[in-house]
């Protein structure tokens, strides 16, 4: 088997407000956490956050879906924001055999219907509607080219990946944080986030199990350039439950892969609204201004 890759992650967020900010209260999904799929597993070395200001308050705890969320209160006036956070994660390649399981998709849907499938109980919930999904006869009819009847489901997952991937225009300036899957689909359009939210909304529409991954992407120059530091991005991508034998198998439309060793998991949800990275409320400020740096770096 071949050796782990590691990767040494620095995510800096820092915001400027036009205005004083009284009071501010956040909560962070950027710390690694464990994972073990058939294709790759991932370790947490080390994980570290800093927050300026100081925070008045500052804890961290796992949140339903098992992800690590570090929660911060500022309680005085400032007008800049800045939160790091610096990782160490292993990622390590599995060893499954993609020709080894033939399991039709409809056999896995069915399974956890009736719950004949022994992880029916904490897969089931990734069946159903989350607050920026929505199933619907649009995403069945666009999914279905690729999940002919007795299909194996991870071929028909793959076709799947290729024929969004295809379909779509990578695009930065068609779609927001709030486009909708319906919206994308549409368009054709749309970032990591859009490709993820369309996937997953044509797997649920056939009642098969996925949910929403995110994290990071190992990004290679072009040959002859160097690497730009802080230029990395976070990601997002599928993980669509395949069955007992399979299990959640990770899926990239953005890139038309399944996931690897350039691949960083962090978060699990659902949909983007349980797993964005910072969220929160402050008083005052103004108009803000932010700036995000990622750099996802291969040591050792």
């Amino acid at each position: 088997m071949a050796s782990p890759v590691r990767y040494r992650i620095t995510h800096v967020t820092r915001y400027k407000y036009a205005e004083p900010v009284a009071i501010c209260q956040n909560q962070l999904r950027m710390l690694p956490r464990d994972f073990d799929s058939p294709f790759v597993a991932v370790k947490c070395q080390r994980s570290r956050a800093t927050v300026r200001p100081q925070p008045d308050q500052l804890v961290e705890h796992l949140d339903y879906f098992g992800n690590r969320v570090l929660s911060f209160a500022i309680e005085s006036l400032h007008q800049e924001l800045e939160v790091g956070v610096h990782s160490e994660v292993s990622v390590a390649p599995g060893s499954l055999d993609l020709d080894g399981d033939r399991t039709p998709w409809q056999e896995v849907r069915d399974r956890v219907d009736q719950r004949d499938d022994s992880n029916w109980f904490e897969i089931q919930e990734y069946q159903f509607d989350s607050p920026r999904v929505q199933r619907g006869p649009l995403f069945a009819d666009f999914a279905q080219t690729s999940f002919a009847p007795g299909r194996p489901i991870l071929e028909a997952a793959i076709d799947l990946t290729r024929r969004i991937h295809a379909d779509f225009d990578y695009n930065t300036k068609v779609t927001d944080v709030n486009t909708t899957p319906e919206e994308a689909l549409e368009m054709r359009a749309g970032v990591c986030q859009d490709c993820a939210h369309v996937q997953i909304a044509c797997l649920r529409s056939l009642g098969l199990p996925a949910r929403y991954v995110s994290g990071y992407l190992r990004t290679v120059p072009p040959p002859g350039k160097e690497r730009l530091v802080g230029a990395d991005q976070s990601h997002a991508w599928v993980s669509l439950y395949a069955g007992e034998s399979l299990g959640w198998i990770d899926l990239d439309p953005t890139n038309c892969c399944i996931s690897d060793v350039n691949h960083v998991p962090i978060c699990i949800g659902r949909d983007y609204s349980e797993v964005s990275p910072m969220r929160g409320v402050v008083l005052g400020g103004g108009d803000t201004n932010l700036k995000v740096s990622v750099d996802v770096e291969p040591v050792g």
